[in-house]
C-alpha cells in the first residue's frame, strides 16, 4: 500500500497533477487528496492551482463541474462507471419538454447535476446555499426544481415555495430507515440524529440538524455532545472520527440492513489502484464540447453573483 501511494506521489509531481476526493470516498483514498471536501468546493479550488491534470476522486458529474471551471486542465476520473443516480435521474430532453410546459418558471438545479443540465439552468444551488439562492427570488416567481425531490420539498417547507419538484432523488439517501434511526436513539438517548438534505422527510422531521456534507461536519466539531447518529453517506465518518476522535459516530440504518446502502456503490468505484492507473495512462479523461462548457459555467456564475450580492460570500 505505501509503495502505491508513493507511486502516485511521484506520478503527481511528474505530470503536475492534482488529487480531488469527494467526502464519500473511502478513508485511504481520502487521505492522499491534496484536496478534500463538497464537489463545487473541490472544483473551485482545481481552478486556483496551476495543476495541469486533474485527478476527480468522485464521480462523473463532479468531475464534469472541474472541467467547467478548468477546461484549460486535462480532468480524469478514475472509473467510468462512477455515476450518480440522482445527476442521472433527469435527462436534457426531459427539462427541455419541462422548460416548455412551463415557460414562465426559471429553473434552479441542484449541482448533483450533468453538464447538459446545468446548461439548461438559469442558476445553480448546492446543499449549502440552495435556501438562500431559492429565497432570492420573488415569492411569486414560479420555479422548477431540480434533480432532487427531497431536497426541494425540504426548501418548500423552509421556504413556503411551492416550486414544481423533478422526481430524481440520491440511492443513498432515499433509503434510510426511520424505524432504524429511532430504535438507534432508543438504544442511544444521549446521541444527536444529523441528516443531509437528500433525505426523505421522515428522516429529516426526526433529525436534530440537517446540512450539507461540509455542514455536517463542521456541526460535529463544534457541537457538545458526545454521540452523532449520521444519516449520509458513510464515507464522512472518516473524517468526523479525525476531527473529533473524542466522539462516537454511528452509521444511520438502511431500510434493507443487508445491502450496506449507507454506502454510495459509485463513489466506492474509485480505489488508489484505480487513481494509480488513470494518473499513470491518463485514462478516462472527461471532455466536454466547448458551447455545454460556457452555457453551464452560467448558471455557477449567477450563483456566486447571488450569494455575493445577498452577503453569503464576500
Amino acid at each position: 500500500m505505501n509503495n502505491l501511494i508513493e507511486k502516485i506521489a511521484e506520478l503527481k509531481k511528474q505530470k503536475k497533477a492534482i488529487i480531488l476526493a469527494h467526502y464519500y470516498q473511502t478513508g485511504d483514498v481520502q487521505d492522499i487528496a491534496d484536496f478534500l471536501g463538497d464537489s463545487l468546493q473541490l472544483s473551485q479550488k482545481a481552478a486556483e492551482t496551476d495543476a495541469e491534470i486533474i485527478v476527480f476522486a468522485g464521480v462523473h458529474f463532479m468531475a464534469e463541474t472541474a472541467k467547467i471551471l478548468s477546461p484549460e486542465k486535462k480532468v480524469l476520473l478514475p472509473d467510468n462507471e462512477a455515476l450518480c443516480s440522482l445527476a442521472d435521474s433527469i435527462k436534457a430532453a426531459d427539462l427541455k419538454k419541462l422548460k416548455e410546459e412551463n415557460p414562465d418558471h426559471v429553473v434552479i438545479s441542484y449541482i448533483n447535476t450533468t453538464a447538459d443540465i446545468k446548461a439548461m439552468t438559469d442558476v445553480v444551488c448546492t446543499s449549502s446555499n440552495a435556501v438562500h439562492i431559492v429565497s432570492s427570488f420573488p415569492e411569486d416567481q414560479p420555479i422548477i426544481f431540480t434533480p432532487d425531490k427531497n431536497m426541494g420539498d425540504y426548501i418548500n417547507r423552509l421556504t413556503g415555495r411551492n416550486m414544481l419538484l423533478w422526481n430524481g432523488a440520491c440511492h443513498v439517501h432515499e433509503k434510510f430507515s426511520v424505524q432504524g434511526i429511532l430504535k438507534l436513539k432508543k438504544e442511544n438517548p444521549d446521541a444527536v440524529i444529523i441528516a443531509h438534505p437528500e433525505c426523505q422527510k421522515p428522516i429529516l422531521i426526526i433529525s436534530d440538524f440537517i446540512g450539507s456534507t461540509a455542514s455536517l461536519l463542521k456541526y460535529t466539531q463544534n457541537d457538545s455532545a458526545a454521540k452523532y447518529i449520521v444519516a449520509t453517506e458513510s464515507g464522512i465518518l472518516h473524517q468526523m472520527k479525525i476531527a473529533s476522535p473524542q466522539k462516537t459516530f454511528v452509521p444511520a440504518p438502511p431500510v434493507d440492513s443487508t445491502c450496506g446502502c449507507n454506502d454510495c456503490e459509485f463513489m466506492k468505484l474509485i480505489t488508489l489502484e484505480k487513481i494509480y492507473r488513470s494518473l499513470k495512462e491518463e485514462k478516462y479523461e472527461v471532455s466536454l464540447p466547448l458551447d455545454i462548457i460556457k452555457l453551464a459555467k452560467q448558471p455557477i456564475i449567477k450563483m456566486l453573483e447571488i450569494s455575493r450580492k445577498t452577503g453569503l460570500i464576500s
